[in-house]
């Protein structure tokens, strides 16, 4: 299963970089600046199989585990599959033209393509709910899906920090998109379920 190979190759490659050979980290990073100027095109897919910390991987890989494996049972693995790919390769696609002139502006991480796949997973499965640390309430996942647009694109105009907004909201809307393209019937149960349908 696509899930499983993803889950294990990126925690194996993340505790390598962290502990075996900083340069595994190094060497997949994404840098948007040096992308074109040293064909370093591979580096879209390779940053998203290492991690900056532990929190980091574990956060990721805990969203990963809650997700993947449902939805790709639910669509199958070559739709699973694309999804991942689709979600990783898009959302860093905008970190690039983003910081495209930053030469000290690195990115790694699976972020968004694991948001691509939760989303996707809301759209087939609206009525679950999602329990956010701290935040001690399980929240729908629909109004879960507009809150999290709405910071990630206000903190991608603002922020600062290590946080990669940008690829978090561009995931998230990958995910959305796929669905809508490769099973469109699903928007329209997800109308019918929330009480929108005729």
């Amino acid at each position: 299963m696509a899930a499983t190979f993803i889950f294990l190759i990126t925690i194996a490659v993340s505790l390598l970089g962290l502990y075996g050979s900083p340069k595994i980290a190094d060497r997949a990073m994404l840098r948007p600046y040096w992308l074109q100027r040293k064909g370093q095109y591979e580096r879209l897919l390779t940053s998203g199989f290492v991690h900056a910390d532990i929190p980091h991987l574990f956060f990721n890989m805990m969203t990963f585990y809650f997700f993947a494996f449902a939805m790709e049972r639910y669509v199958g693995t070559v739709r699973f599959a694309l999804l991942y790919f689709l979600g990783l390769l898009l959302s860093n696609i905008g970190v690039v033209v983003k910081h495209r002139e930053d030469p000290n502006y690195g990115t790694l991480g699976a972020s968004g393509a694991i948001l691509a796949v939760m989303f996707a997973s809301i759209v087939y499965s609206p009525h679950q709910s999602l329990l956010i640390i701290p935040i001690p309430v399980p929240i729908p996942a629909p109004l879960f899906a507009l809150g999290y647009l709405i910071y990630s694109y206000y903190s991608s105009r603002h922020s600062k920090g290590r946080i990669n907004h940008d690829a978090h909201f561009a995931g998230a809307l990958t995910g959305l998109a796929f669905v809508a393209v490769t099973d469109p019937t699903a928007y329209e149960q997800l109308a019918g379920m929330l009480g929108f349908g005729n």
